[in-house]
């Protein structure tokens, strides 16, 4: 009997001519974490399409070994029934349903022709208590966080009796304390037998938990790392992801020169009257010019809420204290007002409010800006959209066939690169950035930190929000620390380090 619960041989798949992937070999031992790694774009979701049967047999090249058989899936129910489950980054559960619905839907525990809803319920806590999860089955799920919601998938994949589980960045919008929890849980099902695959962008996270590391690079394997020879370390790992070693993720700044304040808050505080309270309390901040500004703090601090209150207040929040731009007192009714000021605000949320995912390149990166390739009559100059466009998309180095391309079918890293494209179009002073690099890789991490340092010796100023203390520490200037909606503290970077940011952060 092998000893591999899984081999993919050969496999390779095409898109209109495009080789996504191509003659991918990956081995799953029994009972093992085994973690898959690559830039964006590398080839890591193709790979498991094809497995789960997204991409169904046929409609790619070479063989599926599941369990010692060759399998040929033709739908994702195919390989569930023969127990494989994925769990993707974009949780798939019905928020208005109750968590043991959730559990068992498509599943349903049946007594002949009827559910039987309180076995449902039964087997539902015993589901919950093999994720340590501590809440009442008949909870709605939209009333659990998303640490928790998380746990309700892999209890569902479970109750199917699964022997591979797939995770697709199954941390990326955690924080650290679910983020271990969700770990511990991993290593927990390998105590039961359960194989595991995990996608994954953070190092740390794969080098604490994985027993093997298969990396890919532009849709080819590049080669399995194993633990117990020390081949799991970050370095080992960002050479063959990137196909060439980056001894400093962070690159440094040189002749760093600060000019005059571009932006001040003074006792600024913002009311959310549909929470019934302040999301932000008596902020006092200040930006100079040329400055990159790290804004850190847990889930729930209150950081967003304070970029939003500055950028036109969306949320209308009733705000009080004091905006000053420039030297003067501003005042912003909308998003419009904000742009006009010369500020810009790129979303942590890049595929729910920062770009719209069914056009494409050139149409997202001028959407901010319509003015400016446009005639006084309002007409736009697509000769003129498309120069601006190509122009963004060489210099932030956008890595897609053409300016029509869908910006939905492109990598995480690229996709925030035509975000920051758009913002950068408007001409902004000062760019405020939420989680910058969240649900990208290494290679395109390291581009993106250098793209902020290219604006800051153009003069631009930045607001970084970031919940990595290692991207906070290595690229801000200054930083200030939040907790329950307040400025708890400001450390110049030079007396900043992880334990005094989350001792003020967890005040």
């Amino acid at each position: 009997m092998s000893e591999y619960i899984l081999e993919m041989n050969d496999i390779s798949k095409e898109f209109v001519g495009v080789k996504a992937i191509t003659n991918v070999n990956f081995k799953v031992r029994k009972g093992e974490i085994h973690c898959l790694i690559g830039e964006n774009g590398a080839g890591k979701s193709t790979l498991m399409k094809v497995l789960s049967g997204v991409y169904p047999y046929g409609t790619y090249q070479g063989d599926i070994v599941f369990d010692g058989n060759v399998q040929q899936f033709n739908k994702i129910s195919d390989s569930v029934k023969a127990g494989i489950a994925i769990i993707y980054q974009e949780l798939a559960l019905f928020p208005d349903l109750t968590v043991y619905e959730n559990i068992y839907a498509g599943n349903e525990v049946k007594r002949g022709a009827f559910v039987d809803w309180n076995q449902t319920i039964v087997q539902a806590k015993e589901m919950l208590q093999k994720v340590k999860l501590n809440v009442n089955p008949e909870t709605l799920v939209k009333e659990l966080g998303v640490g928790k919601q998380q746990l309700v998938e892999i209890a569902k994949a479970l109750s199917k009796e699964v022997q591979l589980l797939i995770l697709d960045e199954p941390t990326a919008a955690l924080n650290e304390d679910d983020s271990e929890n969700l770990l511990e849980l991993l290593k927990e099902l390998k105590k039961q037998g359960i194989t595991c695959i995990m996608i994954s962008h953070k190092l740390k996270e794969v080098i604490s938990i994985a027993d093997k590391a298969t990396i890919l690079r532009d849709g080819k394997t590049i080669c399995t790392l194993d633990s117990t020879k020390g081949e799991v370390t970050e370095t080992n790992i960002i050479k063959n992801m990137v196909g060439r070693e980056i001894n400093d993720i962070y690159p440094k700044r040189k002749n760093k020169k600060f000019g005059d304040s571009i932006l001040e808050l003074k006792n600024w505080s913002a009311y959310d009257a549909e929470l019934g309270r302040h999301v932000v309390k008596n902020a006092n901040l200040h930006v100079k010019k040329g400055e990159i500004i790290g804004i850190a703090g847990l889930m729930g601090s209150g950081r967003t809420e304070l970029a939003l209150s500055i950028f036109g207040n969306t949320k209308s929040y009733k705000l009080q204290g004091e905006l000053v731009v420039d030297g003067h007192p501003r005042k912003f009714s909308h998003p419009s007002d904000a742009i006009k000021a010369g500020i810009a605000y790129v979303t942590e949320d890049r595929k729910g409010n920062g770009l719209f995912l069914i056009q494409d390149i050139k149409s997202n990166i001028t959407t901010a800006n319509l003015k400016g390739i446009s005639s006084l009559n309002g007409v736009i100059n697509e000769n003129e959209e498309v120069k601006i466009a190509n122009d963004y998309k060489s210099s932030l180095n956008i890595k897609a066939p053409s300016l029509e391309q869908f910006v939905g079918n492109l990598s995480g890293g690229n996709q925030q690169k035509v975000s920051l494209g758009k913002w950068m179009f408007v001409g902004p002073k000062l760019l405020i950035l939420d989680e910058p690099t969240r649900g990208i890789d290494v290679g395109a991490k390291f581009e993106i930190y250098t793209i902020m340092n290219e604006l800051i010796s153009e003069g631009l100023s930045i607001i970084m929000i970031s919940s990595e203390l290692g991207e906070v520490l290595g690229m801000s200037d200054r930083i200030y620390v939040m907790a329950e909606g307040e400025i708890k503290g400001e450390l110049p970077i030079e007396e900043a380090n992880q334990e005094n940011i989350m001792q003020l952060a967890t005040q």
